[in-house]
């Protein structure tokens, strides 16, 4: 068997366990670990959790620590166009020999573990310990690993980190995690164990108090932003933007990411005050400037206002909620000139499509509404019935498929414009997995 034969069965097994299945519980991974030799403690880890922001900040504390000369392993979701995307290896996918070899190994003894459980192992169950065992393998110096969904009762949790970053908390998954973000909080604030460092994003007070609760509960410090650690100053720059930031350990000037938007700002003052934490930095002690520097140079984030074609420019960008559209929105506004923008939209049905709409509503032209490839995608007709609502039906398009809907929305874009398109653009959002369809056009 080839390996790309041998990795597309391998895929083909996870997707038949249920792509989209939810089951939050901890004892099948950890049993699943155990029969492993338990490889999520052959390594230190950092921790992520939060609402946005999360694969980002992690991105970027893999950038910082490679420039520090550790060996890394990343461990994030969704993917944009293969599963392998999740579990990364010194900021490379892992090749599909690697992933299929350590699923292989992996494989018997998860069946042992569905046999003896009312529910067998989850996707994410299994990718969870495919990266743990990967990382054990390689082996690298350190993890960074995304939750999934929540924290507490998430896969993950069994990390048990030593540095745990909290991105900012927002209204998303209430279906799992509850209506209000003291809930969600709570929720979240279970990845933070005894004796760990935390490092905070700027909480809303709802969210803010359950994490600090839980770090007097378990004898956990917190750093948090705007007191410990933030952006002092940041400035607009071609490709992205220049920080100030303030670390635990000094001030870090100059500094590039080639990101766009205030939230990716304070996306890389996380994460630099997390590496902090990890290496040690602190009141007595700053990490090598330059370093931090060429970390941060070299960080990118797939499907976060991302660039893939210009004149007219497309940008694709996977805000699925309204915390993360707000931030997109405020970065499309300070650091993009457009004179005409058209967006293309498909969101998934358990979404609030309707705020998610309101938010782009000042910033677009015209909309064209479609449905991407998830099975949870909300219809296309009755998208284009809440756009109309909000956009007026004049500003409204739709196409059932993507391929249409960018085509359309180009068009759109290029109508009645005299001269250059420097000035003319496509957003496409609503859905990682509507990014996901974008990008797979769009970059053959």
């Amino acid at each position: 068997m080839t390996d790309r034969t041998d990795f597309a069965a391998v895929e083909a097994e996870l997707n038949a366990r249920g792509f989209t299945r939810m089951v939050f519980e901890l004892d099948r991974i950890e049993s699943l670990l155990d029969l492993l030799g338990s490889p999520q403690r052959a390594y230190p880890a950092i921790h992520l959790t939060g609402t946005n922001g999360k694969t980002s900040t992690a991105r970027m504390i893999d950038s910082l620590l490679r420039a520090f000369g550790l060996h890394t392993g990343r461990y994030t979701s969704p993917h944009l166009e293969t599963v392998r995307e999740r579990i990364s290896l010194d900021g490379e996918p892992v090749s599909e020999e690697r992933f299929a070899a350590v699923y292989r190994e992996v494989k018997p003894l998860a069946e042992l573990v569905d046999a003896r459980s009312d529910e067998p192992l989850t996707y994410f169950d299994m990718t969870t310990a495919l990266a743990f065992a990967t990382f054990a393998d390689a082996p690298v110096d350190i993890a960074v690993v995304e939750v999934g969904l929540g924290g507490a009762e998430d896969a993950t949790n069994v990390i048990q980190a030593g540095v745990c970053v909290i991105t900012p908390i927002g209204l998303d998954h209430t279906e799992w995690l509850g209506d209000t973000l003291q809930d969600i909080a709570l929720a979240k604030a279970g990845i933070i164990h005894p004796g760990a460092t935390v490092i905070a994003a700027a909480q809303e007070e709802e969210a803010a108090r359950p994490l600090l609760e839980r770090c007097a509960e378990v004898g956990a410090t917190i750093a948090r932003e705007g007191a410990e650690f933030g952006v002092l100053r940041r400035a607009v720059a071609v490709g992205g933007q220049v920080l100030t930031l303030q670390g635990l350990g000094g001030v870090y000037e100059d500094v590039f990411i080639p990101l766009h938007g205030a939230h990716q700002a304070q996306n890389a003052a996380v994460a630099l005050a997390a590496v902090e934490a990890f290496l040690g930095a602190g009141t007595r002690r700053q990490l090598d400037v330059e370093a931090v520097r060429e970390g941060f140079a070299t960080a990118s984030s797939p499907g976060r206002l991302e660039r893939v074609r210009s004149a007219p420019t497309v940008l694709l960008d996977g805000a699925h909620n309204p915390h993360g559209m707000a931030a997109t929105v405020t970065a499309l506004q300070e650091e993009f000139a457009f004179s005409k923008l058209v967006a293309v939209v498909g969101v998934l049905a358990d979404k609030d499509a309707s705020s998610l709409l309101e938010l782009l509503e000042p910033v677009v032209d015209v909309v064209v509404v479609t449905r991407n490839s998830s099975p949870r995608a909300m219809p296309t007709a009755e998208l284009a019935a809440l756009a109309g609502e909000i956009f007026g039906e004049e500003r409204v398009e739709s196409a059932d498929e993507m391929p249409d809907a960018i085509e359309l929305a180009v068009a759109l874009a290029e109508e009645d414009v005299p001269g250059e398109l420097s000035g003319v653009g496509v957003l496409v959002t609503g859905s990682v997995v509507t990014v996901a369809d974008a990008r797979r056009l769009l970059k053959r």
